[in-house]
């Protein structure tokens, strides 16, 4: 039975909160940005371990065809991508400019959807796309006037849109696979080969992953639980429900989560200015803008049919 829209977007809201913890919690850790998400990602399989061996849901993998199974792979691989580029771009520049740049994968998604999975946003679906966007812009360049990173700010702010791009691919891919297996079963796939990529990145460049004090192991799961299984997780239920473009556009809330949080936490303090308030509210009218168009205009469809 298909949820209602209600649920969904429900779902994606409590998933951009997930993520938003995901840059101050970097930020925090001592740790190689590699290690970080290797962690990140064995905790996040405890769990999701867990979950497919209670629903039996696992069974799904015998009808999964040759390339649904590479696709899922390729997801995993991606998302590996994402996270070693976007971790290390983190402690090259702001929290704000990272979080923006990664986030600026909707413009990427939608026009892929349109070509891949015939899912063309509508007019006011791309104004909101191009507001929210807009408005991420201003947001992150609040930061990169301020010049305090120096050209290790340049290659922060590349390597977060390198992990921009291959979360988009990420989530293009999980649209499509996410028509054959539920949940648990996609995500064990995608996040086991992601765990593995990220496990031999680390064994190849000799990175120390054992041995992490008590205060990195929290940290670690704590990035388990609210960015990877509240935030991750969440987007990929909620992929199957509605177009890539339209889960996609909703983590450009990230970036004023993770920058409220920056602002407020003990070791970090990173305060936004005015520009970078008035980056939120674009952000937020884009991301309503578009999302309540989606929500409207699929009151006609049948069960049977994406949001």
């Amino acid at each position: 039975m298909r949820p209602s829209n209600r649920v969904v977007l429900g779902v994606l809201a409590l998933s951009v909160i997930g993520i938003s913890f995901a840059g101050p919690l970097i930020r925090l850790s001592h740790a190689h940005a590699v290690v970080i998400a290797t962690w990140r990602l064995f905790f996040s399989l405890i769990i999701v371990g867990v979950a497919l061996i209670a629903t039996g849901s696992w069974r799904q993998w015998r009808a999964l065809d040759r390339a649904g199974l590479v696709l899922a792979a390729g997801a995993g691989v991606l998302l590996a991508l994402h996270f070693w580029a976007w971790n290390l771009s983190i402690a090259l520049t702001t929290i704000a400019a990272s979080t923006v740049l990664v986030d600026l994968q909707p413009v990427i998604v939608a026009g892929a959807s349109a070509a891949w999975l015939k899912e063309a946003p509508s007019r006011q679906q791309w104004l909101g796309i191009g507001l929210a966007v807009f408005g991420a812009a201003v947001l992150g360049s609040a930061d990169w006037g301020a010049g305090t990173h120096g050209n290790r700010a340049l290659m922060g702010d590349l390597l977060a849109l390198g992990g921009g791009v291959a979360a988009a691919l990420y989530y293009l891919t999980g649209r499509r696979v996410r028509q054959q297996l539920d949940l648990w079963p996609y995500v064990a796939i995608v996040y086991g080969v992601c765990f593995l990529t990220l496990l031999a990145i680390s064994v190849a460049a000799h990175l120390p992953l054992l041995h992490q004090p008590p205060r990195e192991l929290a940290i670690f799961a704590a990035l388990a639980a609210g960015p990877m299984l509240l935030g991750h997780t969440g987007m990929n239920w909620a992929v199957k429900y509605a177009p890539a473009f339209v889960v996609n556009l909703t983590v450009l809330g990230e970036p004023i989560g993770a920058t409220l949080l920056a602002a407020l936490l003990p070791g970090i303090r990173e305060t936004p200015s005015g520009r970078t308030l008035a980056g939120f509210a674009l952000v937020l009218c884009g991301i309503l803008v578009a999302v309540t168009s989606t929500a409207a205009t699929s009151g006609g469809k049948t069960a049977s049919e994406p949001l």
